[in-house]
């Protein structure tokens, strides 16, 4: 096997390479938000930086010419989202949901109009989509969702509640799941919708996360009215769409360049710093642990590699997505707990400190990778769908 890139992909990641030097405001690199972080001013600067991706077509590079993209190969679109990854991109979590999860389910089970209406504007950069998904008393158990839908002439009422929605104060669209038939088993009753986060009867409130930012929501629908084009597929046959969707977000493609660079980060600093006299980096200790994070996300970065390759193919990753969640998920707590380590006292400083290292990253990244293999179908779902999807291994 041929690891090596071909001669137009390396021309390619340095064409971009060049482009992000220009193009990554200065402002962003000083804010620094990291995942869950955003703010006013970053959400503004991010979504600036969406419509500049979008006009020069790399929001979207995979996507159909019909709808916006440019047909690139799946291997350039996974050198795109290294190269935005590692260089700290302001490409946001918001950014990811609505161009590689939402808009690819709808490019697969849209139709025509829908596809004008949705896709296109996404691959502009000009729309935003928030997930509803998450209830109460429907998490993990995803199928366990209340949220009904009921058909009232040209019309879905929509009434419920869903929680964890990420960016929904700033969504332009939910991408729903909702119950349009309570009479069947869970797995079968369940359709997907677009809704306009402005339609009359949604309520949005703010849920603060551990870094004191308002990243999540909860979000109320009262008697909802969305007209009856907006489900998308079949009815009742939106639990299938919704498996889709999921594998698409639990690709984790680009995840590893990201690591990449942190972990080039604690290296140097361990070279930098000396403790008693003597270099960080010349104890075996932090050697091994160091040593033992760039390998475990050399394995990630393969297992992304195996996803980008099976959608060449025209190939759909299922279990293999969830096999890079759960090991891109426990990769970026080893290094998070790595680096805490190695900052020792230092790493539990906030970026308002002039003590402070590596912008606070580490401490950051170490917090907000708490929700890290519980979003998106925690990591004991995963090894399930592992086990019965890869495996062949019996339910119960």
């Amino acid at each position: 096997m041929d690891f090596r890139f071909t001669e137009e992909e390396v021309s390619f990641r340095e064409e971009v390479r060049q482009w992000l030097k220009q193009e990554i405001p200065q402002r962003w690199t000083e804010l620094d938000p990291g995942i869950w972080e955003e703010t006013e001013e970053s959400w503004a600067l991010s979504r600036q930086f969406q419509r500049k991706l979008g006009q020069k077509g790399w929001l979207t590079p995979a996507y159909p010419k019909d709808y916006g993209g440019l047909e690139l190969s799946h291997m350039k679109r996974l050198i795109l989202a290294e190269e935005l990854a590692y260089n700290r991109a302001p490409i946001s979590i918001e950014v990811e949901i609505t161009v590689n999860w939402v808009a690819p389910t709808i490019i697969l089970f849209g139709t025509e109009k829908q596809k004008e209406d949705y896709v296109t504007r996404v691959a502009k950069g000009d729309i935003i989509f928030c997930l509803g998904y998450s209830e109460p008393n429907a998490g993990s158990d995803l199928a366990a969702l209340q949220t009904r839908a009921v058909e009232v002439g040209d019309e879905y009422v929509i009434n419920g509640q869903k929680t964890w929605c990420s960016y929904g104060h700033l969504a332009d669209y939910c991408w729903l799941a909702a119950r349009t038939d309570p009479d069947v088993p869970k797995h079968k009753g369940v359709s997907m919708f677009v809704v306009d986060m402005k339609t009359p009867g949604i309520t949005v409130r703010p849920l603060i996360n551990v870094l004191n930012r308002h990243s999540f929501n909860e979000v109320f629908f009262d008697d909802v009215r969305i007209p009856k084009e907006n489900l998308v597929g079949q009815k009742n046959n939106g639990w299938y769409q919704l498996v889709i969707a999921l594998d698409f977000e639990r690709s984790s493609i680009g995840g590893p360049a990201a690591n990449q660079r942190l972990i080039e980060e604690l290296v140097h600093y361990a070279k930098e710093t000396k403790r008693n006299g003597e270099p960080l980096a010349d104890d075996p200790l932090i050697r091994n642990e160091l040593a033992n994070v760039a390998v475990e996300n050399e394995v990630a970065r393969m297992v992304c590699y195996r996803i980008a390759w099976m959608y060449s193919k025209g190939l759909h990753p299922s279990y293999e997505s969830s096999m890079s969640m759960v090991f891109a998920s426990e990769v970026l707590r080893h290094m998070a707990n790595v680096g805490m380590r190695i900052l020792g006292h230092y790493g539990e400083l906030d970026r308002d400190s002039k003590w402070t290292i590596m912008n606070a990253r580490i401490m950051r990244m170490c917090l907000s990778s708490l929700s890290i293999g519980v979003g998106g179908g925690s990591n004991e779902i995963q090894r399930n769908i592992i086990a019965m999807r890869g495996l062949g291994l019996p339910r119960q």
